[in-house]
């Protein structure tokens, strides 16, 4: 959930930087640094903890000067401290560096700068950029520093907003975003301008803003801003202004929030994520959840219990549970649960999974599990909520507010939570060795930039929404661990967009569910390059003998698919066990725009509440 903030102008920098940062404390962090440009310095503060000892430091160690950046972060590669955090200044001190997302090659390329004689100082893969670009500007015959900083920003992979700065070139800061780690907003005053990854953050300065796009940059000084590609063609870019109305400032350049919910779902992976992956050691350490060795070999049950999309999101996590840890898992629905007299001992979990972490009948269900004498986790994203409370242990989605009722980022977020739970557990319990765990904790790494390759798609998407926008029902089917992603697509539609909906595993569409098939009903086929992807190749071609309208979620590349379906929404390839969390993007994408073309309350959906507290 880092937040970024950066000025460029006349006035000291460290305040407007500071008063940003506060703005974007609700996104949650654990340590935060500012820099700032003094003469022919760099000057930097910054220290683990909470903003509020970033402001002490400063107070006891003054700094001022401008242009300047700082940093709230959500450790992803290495432990939080003060040498983690951000901001992070290269060897010559002349270049400093602030950062969102993770660089999938850090690796390759510290190990690259470690060879040249690089001395790193920190764990963290930030720290290559701003080495990289020290490099880069080096090589460079007229030491340009906007040129070094798009070589830079165009050899690191992955999804990421990089802000840099170099005493070399003092009155810019060259800012770049780079696939969907988050947004990058540039505010334009008179004299001065203003860098944020929200526009809370300088909305108090101007309401005259620019998103930058996927793989654009900009120069930016107190005069002027520069948008370019990542190739060096220059783009003129369209100025949005912001109302002062806070609930409108938040949802920045989106016409609502769940649209921006479903876009911030590659910060959300990536923030969920952090602070648990040792990429380097290929481990994974969920400290909240208070599992030892002992306990991990001692269960011999697992109850997951929530209600509505978060049971769905149980569904997958059985999956990844029984595969992975290799214990048995069931899914009961919370409201189902105590009234089900469910067998549990003190080698039994329930694991609750809740965005509100309030929801009544998931909490009945938790204090059923505990009255029986079992193990009591959560999977929540309000810090601070009764499901975290009441437990023994947990995990925080780290996901940040979501407005929408319609749940998203709280979906995809306990995927890679229950995935990684998974592998703790099976690592614990001697289940999965060192090679195997290894490439598990491995392919975390895909999962941010998968994700946004495929919002990237939206207006595809969006054009198959205009098709479907009239229909009055629509079946979903899936099959394995993408089962679950039906009912959750089904519901989307169901809850926003008002339209009959059934998700059903496919495999049993001839059981019963064949006879609504004709050239009214659309069928919506879940079919990405997994284990059952065969099997739903059959059901496809069922449905389309039945003259069934078929729209297909498969895997780029796909021709089999591509010659069978009416429309298909592509995802790149990926790991099948992480297949979920791209399937359902698509999902979520369809039902939004068919809401939206519909002129319905998207966000607000009649009946509904964001947090269901009665039973």
């Amino acid at each position: 959930m880092c937040g970024i903030v950066g000025y460029v102008g006349p006035r000291d920098a460290v305040s407007i930087i500071l008063n940003g940062l506060k703005r974007l404390e609700y996104r949650g962090y654990d340590s935060a640094g500012v820099a700032v440009i003094n003469g022919n310095q760099i000057e930097v503060r910054r220290d683990a903890g909470k903003l509020s000892q970033l402001i002490d430091l400063v107070g006891k160690s003054p700094l001022t000067g401008a242009p300047g950046i700082g940093h709230t972060r959500w450790a992803t590669h290495g432990a939080p401290s003060a040498r983690n955090a951000h901001p992070h200044v290269g060897s010559t001190g002349k270049v400093v560096v602030v950062h969102n997302g993770i660089v999938e090659n850090f690796l390759e390329i510290k190990d690259e700068m470690v060879a040249e004689g690089v001395n790193f100082l920190s764990e963290t893969d930030t720290e290559t950029i701003v080495h990289l670009a020290e490099h880069h500007q080096a090589a460079d015959a007229k030491g340009d520093f906007v040129e070094a900083a798009r070589r830079t920003f165009k050899q690191i992979e992955g999804a990421n907003v990089v802000l840099l700065m170099s005493v070399d070139d003092p009155d810019k800061i060259v800012t770049a975003r780079i696939g969907n780690a988050g947004g990058v907003v540039i505010g334009l005053g008179e004299g001065e301008n203003f860098i944020a990854s929200d526009i809370p953050a300088i909305l108090e300065h101007t309401r005259k803003v620019i998103f930058l796009e996927s793989r654009q940059m900009a120069i930016v000084t107190r005069d002027s801003v520069r948008i370019e590609t990542l190739e060096g063609v220059e783009v003129k870019p369209e100025i949005h202004t912001i109302a002062w109305d806070a609930v409108a400032a938040e949802k920045g350049e989106y016409r609502h929030f769940m649209q921006k919910e479903i876009h911030e779902q590659v910060r959300a992976l990536t923030d969920t994520l952090a602070g648990r992956v040792d990429f380097k050691e290929g481990r994974i350490r969920l400290p909240e959840l208070n599992l030892t060795p002992e306990l991990a070999k001692r269960i011999q049950r697992i109850y997951i219990t929530a209600c509505g999309t978060a049971a769905y999101a149980g569904m997958v996590g059985k999956y990844l549970i029984e595969k992975i840890a290799r214990i048995p898992v069931e899914v009961v629905i919370g409201s189902e649960f105590r009234y089900s007299d469910p067998i549990v001992d003190e080698n039994t979990v329930i694991l609750a999974i809740s965005q509100s972490g309030e929801t009544a009948d998931t909490l009945a269900a938790m204090e059923e599990g505990r009255r029986k004498g079992g193990i009591i986790w959560s999977i929540v994203n309000a810090i601070g909520s009764q499901a975290i409370r009441v437990a023994n242990g947990y995990i925080a989605m780290q996901t940040g507010p979501e407005i929408g009722v319609a749940s998203t980022k709280a979906f995809t977020a306990p995927l890679v939570d229950q995935y990684m739970l998974a592998i703790l557990l099976a690592d614990m319990r001697g289940t999965i060795d060192d090679q195997t765990r290894k490439a598990l904790v491995a392919d975390l790494r895909l999962v941010p930039d998968l994700a946004g390759r495929v919002l990237d798609r939206e207006p595809e998407v969006e054009k198959v929404a205009h098709a479907l926008k009239d229909i009055k029902d629509c079946l979903y089917l899936g099959r394995g661990i993408n089962m679950p992603i039906a009912y959750e697509g089904a519901l989307k539609l169901k809850e926003i967009s008002y339209i009959h909906a059934e998700g059903y595993p496919a495999g049993e569409m001839k059981h019963g569910p064949i006879a609504l098939i004709d050239k009214e009903m659309p069928v919506l086929c879940i079919a990405p390059k997994d284990p059952w992807h065969e099997k739903m190749i059959s059901q496809i071609q069922q449905a389309k003998a039945r003259d069934g309208i078929v729209i297909a979620v498969a895997t780029e590349g796909d021709e089999l698919v591509k010659g069978m379906a009416d429309h298909v929404l592509w995802i790149p390839e990926a790991p099948w066990m992480l297949s979920p969390i791209l399937t359902v993007l698509p999902l979520q994408l369809l039902a939004y725009h068919i809401a939206a073309i519909r002129g319905l309350d998207v966000d607000q959906p009649r009946n509904l509440a964001k947090s269901v507290t009665v039973e």
